[in-house]
C-alpha cells in the first residue's frame, strides 16, 4: 500500500465520531422530513440547511472539545456542577427521546428492505433489531460501530449522489433555494427540521464518542474531524430536499414517508433509481438504529451512575433495551404517519435548550476546558444557537398547547 492510500485510509478512519454524529441524526424520520420540504415547497427551504448546519458545527465542536479537555464525561460534569438530580434527568430525557424515535428507525429499515423484496415488513423489522443487537456481543464494540457507520453513510451518499445525477435538477433554482424565506404553513415542518438537524442530543453525545475513540487511539487527539461529518450531513439533508423538489413537487406529490420517494422515482428513471433511494433509506435507518440506541442506552447507564463506556455490559443491556423498545412499539403500530414524526421532533425541541444551555456552560468554564474553553466566536455563535432553540421552544408551545 502506497503512503498516499494509507494516508487517505487513516483519514476516513479519523472522521468515525463525525460521521456516527452524522448517521445517527440523518434518519428515517429526517429523510421523511426532507423529502416533505422539497415535495411541498420545492426549492424554497435550502437555506434552512444551512442555518441548522452552522449551529449543528458550533455545538458538536464544542462537544468534541468537552470530550478532549477531561476524562470527566460530560453528565459528570454537570453532576458536579448542579447535582445528581439535573444529571439524572438530562440522561432520562435522552433515552425517552431517543426510544421515541427508534420506533421510526425501525419501520424505515423494515420498509427499506420489504419495498425492494416484496415482502413483509415486519419480519425485517425483526432481523435488523437482532443483528443490531448482536452487534453489542463484539468485544471492541466502538471500533465495530464507527466501521459500519463509515460504511453506510458511504452507502447513502454514494445512493443519494447518484439519484441527484439522475433526477438532473435545475441549478437556477437550486441557487434561488439558498435565499432564505419562510413558505406559508410551513412553520411546523421547519421546525421539525431544525430540531431534527440542529440534534443537541447528537453534538451532547459528541464528547462521548471523541473521549471512546481516544481510549485506544495513541495519536494526538483532534475535534476538526467531527466538523467533516456533520458537512456530510448537511449535504445528505439539501440533496433529498432537491430530489424531492425536482421529482416530487411538479407532480403535486404530498410525500407522507420517505418510501414514497422511491415509488416516485421509479416511473421516472425506472426501478434502478427507485432501488438506489431505497438503499439510501436502509442505510439511513439502520444507521440510526444503532447510534440512536448507542447514544440513548449509554447515556442512560452514566445518569443512573453505571457508566458510559461501551464496554460494560450494563450499558450495552440498556443499548438492546432501547432497540427491544423501538421494535416493539413498530411491530405493534405497523407505521407512523408523517404526523406523528413530525410531533416528535417538534416536542423534543422542550428537551434540546436544557441540554444546551449545560453544555454551553461547561465549555465557557476555564477551569474545566483549560486550552479549549469556548472562544469569542464560539460564545456568540452558541448564545445564538440557544437564543433559537428557546425561540422554537416558545412557539411550539404555542402552537400545541395554545392554540
Amino acid at each position: 500500500m502506497s503512503i498516499n492510500q494509507n494516508k487517505f485510509i487513516q483519514a476516513l478512519k479519523s472522521l468515525g465520531p463525525g460521521i456516527i454524529t452524522a448517521a445517527l441524526v440523518f434518519g428515517p424520520s429526517k429523510m421523511t422530513i426532507t423529502s416533505k420540504l422539497g415535495a411541498v415547497y420545492g426549492y424554497d427551504t435550502l437555506w434552512l440547511v444551512v442555518v441548522a448546519i452552522f449551529f449543528m458545527l458550533v455545538f458538536t465542536d464544542m462537544g468534541a472539545r468537552i470530550g478532549l479537555s477531561s476524562s470527566l464525561t460530560l453528565l459528570t460534569q454537570i453532576r458536579q456542577k448542579w447535582g445528581r438530580t439535573v444529571g439524572v434527568i438530562i440522561g432520562m430525557g435522552v433515552f425517552l427521546v431517543t426510544t421515541s424515535f427508534q420506533a421510526g428507525n425501525s419501520i424505515g429499515v423494515g420498509i427499506a428492505v420489504a419495498e425492494a423484496t416484496h415482502t413483509d415488513s415486519w419480519i425485517w423489522v425483526l432481523v435488523f433489531n437482532l443483528a443490531g443487537m448482536s452487534l453489542l456481543f463484539f468485544r471492541s464494540f466502538y471500533k465495530t460501530l464507527e466501521k459500519l457507520m463509515i460504511t453506510l453513510v458511504a452507502l447513502m451518499l454514494l445512493s443519494f449522489m447518484t439519484t441527484l445525477v439522475l433526477i438532473r435538477p435545475d441549478f437556477t433554482q437550486i441557487t434561488a433555494g439558498f435565499v432564505p424565506s419562510v413558505p406559508a404553513g410551513s412553520e411546523a415542518i421547519l421546525i421539525a427540521f431544525v430540531a431534527s438537524c440542529f440534534s443537541i442530543v447528537g453534538a451532547f453525545y459528541q464528547s462521548y464518542l471523541v473521549q471512546e475513540r481516544n481510549k485506544t487511539k495513541t495519536d494526538k487527539p483532534d475535534n476538526n474531524t467531527s466538523i467533516s461529518g456533520i458537512l456530510i450531513l448537511g449535504v445528505m439533508s439539501a440533496v433529498v430536499i432537491i430530489c424531492a423538489a425536482a421529482v416530487l413537487n411538479p407532480q403535486g406529490i404530498q410525500v407522507n414517508s420517505a418510501s414514497e420517494m422511491s415509488k416516485a422515482l421509479e416511473p421516472l428513471f425506472g426501478s434502478a433509481a427507485a432501488y438506489l433511494f431505497l438503499a439510501g433509506l436502509f442505510g439511513a435507518s439502520f444507521s440510526s438504529l444503532i447510534g440512536n440506541a448507542t447514544v440513548g442506552g449509554s447515556l442512560l447507564g452514566d445518569a443512573m451512575g453505571f457508566g458510559s463506556g461501551l464496554s460494560s455490559g450494563k450499558v450495552r443491556g440498556l443499548i438492546a433495551l432501547v432497540m427491544a423498545c423501538g421494535a416493539g412499539i413498530s411491530l405493534c403500530f405497523g407505521k407512523l404517519p408523517l404526523e406523528l414524526i413530525i410531533f416528535a421532533q417538534s416536542v423534543t425541541i422542550f428537551l434540546v435548550p436544557f441540554i444546551g444551555v449545560a453544555m454551553y456552560v461547561v465549555a465557557n468554564d476555564k477551569q474545566l476546558m483549560g486550552e479549549r474553553v469556548n472562544s469569542t466566536f464560539s460564545k456568540i455563535t452558541g448564545g445564538i444557537g440557544l437564543v433559537l432553540l428557546v425561540a422554537l421552544a416558545v412557539w411550539n408551545f404555542n402552537e400545541l398547547f395554545i392554540k
